[in-house]
């Protein structure tokens, strides 16, 4: 038996070297993203083991989850380190008053990654093994070379430097209030890539109903693998539609925070590839759930962002599934992880494989410690 003695939380701000605009800027919703806010958690037992979890925001968010981490994290002491669902409800009945989605649980987030991170170093094995993996490494694709800030010229390059670094399929972004430059940009792209280069698109829910539908009709040309957030992420019924009416399968769930709202998606048949974010619904204990539910309802998986932990969960998943490639959290991490063939390979290194760099450290702009180191 073992028993967790010391919890640290801490929040840093990783800096964009470019500010990246998706449709949402350029429809006038949202402004450019310059930054991106991690809530970090580390936990250590009594017998000395250790683990690593984070959770992170997009433009805004990141003090909300970390001050809910700061009320709930100290319930952590005392327990059992390997009895993660059970200290999971025991931390989500501590904030239910807020809720059970959204940031209540993504701040729970940092903390359950960081005990499935511990449990597997404990184990000696990388995070897939540990959860029992179907395979060793994970189709992969890149969205970081295609976001619209960026000009044509730039994406077809940085889509070269992909494919050369053992990177799978390039996915370009979309949903520019002129239609027709989306049009042009995903030509060049597939012209540029030739037929059998994997290509995805994203619109970011920008567009309405007709406009998904048209703009879908017209992509069907192109032989994408899915086309992405066509609509409102909350919109599951016109989700139906769509991938009811088009070819070309739809993908969409980033944006949702619990499995319960994930489940709309998979009871109306709303996409043909579901992507959950970990830390956005509230961990690896939810993801798991959801997963499950996603295999049974027939489902590919595709996971948003954070590579560094929807590796390991991509690779248990039983379906072939993908996984996204983004370099921009490199200087938080002092490990790398390895695309060869179009795939990225599971690392061998015990639980998720990744350390804090003195980079991240010199970004974290506050601290809390419970327990005794």
């Amino acid at each position: 038996m073992d028993s967790i003695r010391y919890v640290e939380l801490s929040t840093a701000t990783l800096p964009l070297a470019t500010p990246v605009s998706d449709a949402k800027v350029l429809t006038g919703r949202q402004r450019p993203m310059t930054e991106i806010v991690f809530l970090f958690a580390r936990i250590r037992t009594e017998q000395g083991f250790e683990g690593l979890g984070f959770s992170y925001s997009k433009r805004a968010g990141g003090p909300a989850q970390y001050a809910h981490a700061r009320e709930v994290a100290a319930g952590l002491l005392g327990e059992d380190p390997n009895d993660i669902a059970k200290v999971y409800t025991k931390l989500l009945w501590s904030g239910a008053s807020v809720g059970r989605s959204g940031v209540a649980t993504q701040a729970l987030a940092a903390l359950d990654i960081a005990l499935y991170d511990l449990k597997a170093k404990r184990a000696g094995l990388p995070l897939a093994k540990l959860l029992g993996a179907h395979r060793d490494s994970v189709r992969t694709y890149n969205t970081s070379g295609g976001f619209l800030h960026a000009p044509l010229e730039e994406v077809l390059a940085r889509a070269d430097e992909s494919l050369a670094a053992g990177i799978g399929g390039i996915k370009v972004k979309v949903g520019q209030p002129d239609r027709r430059e989306d049009l042009r940009r995903v030509s060049a792209v597939r012209e540029h890539l030739g037929p059998d280069v994997p290509l995805m698109v994203d619109a970011n829910q920008q567009w309405d109903r007709t406009s998904a539908l048209r703009m879908g009709r017209a992509f069907e040309e192109f032989g994408l693998v899915w086309i992405e957030e066509p609509l409102d992420a909350y919109d599951a019924v016109g989700h139906a539609d769509l991938a009811r009416a088009l070819d070309t399968p739809i993908a969409t769930g980033e944006m949702l925070s619990s499995v319960s709202e994930h489940l709309a998606l998979v009871e109306h048949r709303s996409a043909d590839v579901i992507q959950p974010d970990a830390p956005r619904i509230g961990g690896i204990t939810p993801f798991l759930r959801l997963a499950a539910i996603a295999d049974q309802a027939g489902l590919d998986l595709a996971p948003h962002f954070a590579m560094e932990i929807h590796l390991h969960l991509a690779a248990t998943y039983p379906r072939e599934p993908w996984v996204e490639h983004f370099e921009w959290l490199n200087p938080l991490f002092e490990e790398r992880l390895e695309t060869v063939d179009g795939r990225m390979v599971v690392p061998d290194r015990p639980g998720l494989g990744f350390t804090l760099t003195d980079q991240a450290r010199a970004w974290t702009t506050d601290s809390v410690a419970f327990g005794v180191a």
